[in-house]
């Protein structure tokens, strides 16, 4: 799979050791920064991500700060994009099975790396599931048009 991720400030740590960990797993993955831990803003990364995604350049997204909380609202803004903040894996699964997510946001300040990583396995083992889902997320993605 092709994976687009980034972080702020306060998800950078997270950032290189889940990066390096998809990579580990046989992932395509695209590190869009930032490249230290200095203060930046996040919306600037998740929408880098987020457009990845909603070109087709990767797959999916994953996107850490200090809650995942700002990146997903971010992320959302960007048409095409059904980010979801994630805090257990079930949590991960049903996001995948119901919404068809296509970018998980994870906390970097109050989430273990440990579990972040079966978070994001998870999510990106998870199919969608379809069915009465299907006219759902459509109806969410008519909301854009509106």
């Amino acid at each position: 799979m092709r994976i687009s991720i980034a972080s702020d400030h306060a998800g950078f740590e997270q950032k290189q050791a889940l990066a390096a960990y998809l990579q580990g797993e046989g992932h395509e993955v695209a590190d869009r920064g930032p490249e230290n831990d200095d203060r930046v803003d996040y919306p600037d990364f998740a929408q880098l991500v987020a457009q990845d995604v909603a070109d087709g350049a990767a797959d999916y997204g994953v996107l850490v700060c200090g809650t995942g909380i700002g990146m997903a609202i971010a992320a959302n803004k960007v048409h095409g994009i059904r980010a979801v903040n994630v805090v257990t894996p079930q949590f991960a699964e049903l996001s995948r099975e119901h919404n068809n997510a296509n970018v998980v946001t994870v906390s970097g300040r109050f989430v273990p790396l440990e579990e972040n990583e079966v978070i994001i396995d998870a999510f990106l083992s998870t199919p969608f599931g379809g069915g009465r889902h299907a006219g759902r997320v459509e109806k969410i993605m008519a909301l854009e048009e509106n």
